[in-house]
């Protein structure tokens, strides 16, 4: 027979009564969104300020030195733990309610783009640096042509938004100003070095919530976004065809890798069209070089193409780079040659969680209402946070920018040296940040 001694049952009792106690707290913690909305709407102009100020002075990727100089001193300012040098130039505030609860994390890029600005807007990009090109050291113009300075400009002002709502919330909020989203040639990005630098622990993060402008031409205060695959894999590939190099004239006497590097890219096309289940996710390979033959009367010994490859569904993803492998290398041998394929694994599928997107839907309709779209095409454009998504549940959404009265095809696209972004969105954005970190943590 167990016969618990008296001791035990006063531990045993003090535990549950802690439990319960604990528990009882959580319910108890609720989000007061209007005073949340007032403090976005308060907060506004400084976001305004922020972000032209970035604007004009755009930082290449893993240069974003003044942006993180200015983001760590805002936020030591609001009363959040910052931590800086991850990644280089990234920046992290921790805001601990000192309450039990998850950690949910919100992120923002930083880095901007070497464009040409022709807005003409008062606070316009003039800033140039010299970097190494195919041309050699040349100098080059800056722009935030990607919308990055609105992205930290609004995270700056949700920060200050969580800050005043610390008594209402359990848990931690993590902010994650992250550098390079844009990338470096033949290098990690800022978010996969995030990862790898350990951004998701300490605490550890329960689930990420992020934010783009533009993307799709949407109006102002739009929020776009779906479940699962929103922003396609970007995957490079290499492929040298070494054949037998003879006279043009008699071509039977060499192995001819022009015409097996054809047969290749139409090889290629098959697998997305006959060996793709394309009614679960669409797919893109694309041959965009190829390089063989110095003279019209001689079989080269050697052609050189290159490629990329989208998906949006993961296990869709390593299907077809297996089969891009397998059916070139067969394809060559078939005809006496030989092929040699490396393939560069860029971003992955940006995913958003079935379980969580649906979990923070309300969020988002408090918010915008009937002008959040919740099942969007899928882009075939790539986004470095989908490392985040590999790690924990995660969920980015599109923030239309296009101005009211600008039709569509009027409307100058990310990348694009006249891309403007109506900074109407900029509360939408901030309200957006803030409801969804508080939401998640209250439960709301």
């Amino acid at each position: 027979m167990n016969i618990r001694r008296p001791r035990q049952i006063r531990t045993l009792l003090f535990t549950t009564i802690l439990c319960a106690q604990t528990a009882a707290v959580l319910a108890q913690q609720t989000v007061d969104h209007t005073q949340l909305d007032a403090a976005a709407t308060k907060v506004l102009s400084e976001v305004v300020n922020w972000r032209r100020d970035l604007h004009a002075h755009p930082e290449l990727a893993f240069q974003e030195q003044r942006t993180s100089d200015i983001i760590a001193t805002e936020l030591h300012r609001m009363g959040y733990e910052v931590s800086r040098g991850m990644a280089g130039t990234g920046v992290v505030g921790l805001l601990k309610t000192g309450r039990p609860g998850p950690v949910v994390a919100l992120r923002a890029d930083m880095d901007g783009l070497p464009v040409m600005e022709d807005t003409g807007l008062p606070f316009a990009s003039k800033q140039h640096v010299k970097q190494n090109t195919p041309q050699g050291n040349t100098e080059v113009a800056l722009m935030h042509a990607c919308g990055h300075d609105m992205h930290v400009a609004m995270l700056l002002g949700a920060a200050r938004v969580l800050a005043d709502l610390r008594g209402q919330l359990s848990g931690t909020v993590k902010l994650v100003f992250q550098p390079a989203e844009e990338g470096v040639p033949n290098a990690p990005n800022g978010a996969e070095r995030m990862v790898k630098a350990g951004v998701l622990d300490s605490p550890k993060v329960d689930a990420m919530f992020g934010l783009h402008v533009g993307i799709t031409p949407q109006p102002t205060g739009t929020i776009s976004l779906r479940a699962r695959g929103l922003m396609a894999s970007s995957d490079t590939f290499d492929i040298v065809v070494k054949g037998q190099q003879t006279h043009g004239a008699l071509p039977w006497n060499g192995v001819d890798p022009i015409v097996v590097a054809a047969q290749i890219i139409l090889g290629l096309q098959t697998i997305v069209s006959r060996q793709t289940n394309l009614t679960l996710a669409p797919a893109v390979i694309t041959v965009g070089t190829l390089q063989g033959g110095q003279r019209a009367n001689i079989v080269p010994g050697e052609v050189k193409m290159s490629g990329t490859i989208r998906s949006f569904d993961p296990a869709m993803r390593d299907q077809i780079l297996a089969q891009v492998r397998r059916t070139t290398e067969n394809l060559a041998l078939a005809s006496g040659a030989t092929a040699n394929v490396s393939i560069d694994a860029g971003y992955p599928v940006t995913w958003n969680d079935p379980a969580l997107t649906a979990k923070m839907l309300p969020s988002l309709r408090r918010i915008a209402g009937t002008a959040v779209l919740t099942d969007v095409p899928p882009t075939t454009t790539s986004e470095d946070f989908s490392f985040y998504g590999q790690r924990v549940p995660s969920m980015l959404f599109f923030l239309g920018v296009n101005p009211p009265g600008t039709a569509p095809t009027d409307w100058a696209p990310n990348h694009s040296p006249r891309f403007n972004p109506d900074e109407g969105a900029l509360l939408t954005g901030v309200r957006t940040l803030a409801s969804l970190a508080a939401d998640y943590l209250t439960g709301n």
